[in-house]
């Protein structure tokens, strides 16, 4: 009961902990993290304590090309890799994120680092994770283009970059998850120093270019799904939840999907107030594929068809048992 009341301390100390670092004050200018449709096939982009949380090496990527048929719309394209091993018989998780996004002129980088301890609860395991991470964003000013007849921007504008820039941070996130075998639940705050990036032209030193500046928001994420085994079929049902919020921004998204015989799964989804979703995977011999459109449900499905997204993704099984460490295969001789 003691270890019981030691995990429970520390998981509130990590709530209180990620509600007091986003609450508190700081600016956000900067665009916040794509969410993918298909974000349970990327759990460790959004939560570092999901790195390890499994028995498999994972290695994922995703693609989203969002609102097609407008120029310079947001695209997003991401790479983890997480696996669990032991420390001093203890354990724990490891993993790397790449998440790279451009919206129109703006074009961002983000590499992080992620690392985990993991501890036993209710039947299930409770991880605790860390993420550090290095963050690049880049502006074409050398692309901004001004009409003559523009007569709400000015050309001369000081505030208006006329070149490009780009600039680099640091960057910290915290995590609190858990998981069992029919359930799983987290909690995150990414971006918690809320990093600002001092943008200088590309290749100059001087202290004139340091005039433009853009920070990361300091973001709360909550995520949970389920397993729901159809008795007496071959169905398995994943409803799964994913909610965003930076305080001044909200979104939300939530999705079902069904499993035939943990091969072929199809599922819908829908993000508040934005889109409707479809999704369809297929998983052989530890290869993951899915795909998902996102239709919008906002005025900008006057210009745009809707957005398409692909994940893709291997798992290999580890043994953390160490009973095979040892053990040395017999030969028999006929």
């Amino acid at each position: 009961m003691k270890t019981v009341g030691k995990i429970y301390l520390m998981s509130a100390i990590m709530v209180i902990a990620l509600t007091a670092l986003i609450l508190s004050p700081g600016n956000a200018y900067a665009q916040a993290d794509q969410i993918f449709t298909q974000h349970w096939a990327l759990p460790t982009l959004y939560n570092p304590a999901a790195a390890g949380q499994s028995e498999w090496l994972r290695i994922r990527g995703g693609a989203r090309l969002q609102w097609i048929g407008i120029e310079n719309a947001p695209k997003s394209f991401s790479a983890t890799a997480d696996m669990p091993f032991k420390v001093f018989n203890k354990k724990a998780g490891a993993g790397v994120t790449v998440m790279q996004e451009s919206l129109g002129l703006f074009s961002n980088l983000l590499v992080s680092a992620q690392g985990s301890y993991k501890c036993k609860l209710l039947k299930g395991e409770l991880g605790l994770g860390l993420q550090i991470g290095y963050y690049n964003t880049r502006f074409r000013g050398s692309d901004v283009y001004i009409p003559d007849d523009d007569d709400f921007h000015n050309p001369d504008d000081p505030s208006i970059p006329r070149q490009d820039i780009s600039g680099n941070a640091i960057d910290f996130s915290l995590g609190m998850y858990y998981s069992n075998r029919l359930f799983h639940a987290g909690i995150s705050g990414m971006h918690l120093t809320s990093p600002t990036v001092k943008m200088n032209a590309e290749g100059s030193e001087s202290t004139e270019s340091r005039q433009f500046e853009t920070s990361l928001p300091r973001t709360l994420y909550f995520d949970a799904g389920g397993n729901i085994e159809l008795r007496n079929t071959l169905f398995l049902l994943q409803p799964s939840l994913l909610i965003a919020s930076d305080f001044d921004n909200f979104s939300a998204k939530i999705t079902m999907s069904a499993t035939y015989n943990r091969f072929l799964s199809l599922g819908v989804g829908y993000r508040w107030k934005d889109a409707l979703s479809i999704m369809v995977g297929a998983e052989y011999k530890n290869f993951f594929l899915g795909y998902a459109y996102d239709y919008p449900l906002s005025s900008i499905a006057k210009a745009s068809s809707g957005s398409h997204e692909l994940v893709a993704g291997y798992s290999l099984k580890i043994d953390l048992s160490g009973k095979n460490k040892h053990k040395h295969r017999s030969i028999r001789i006929m």
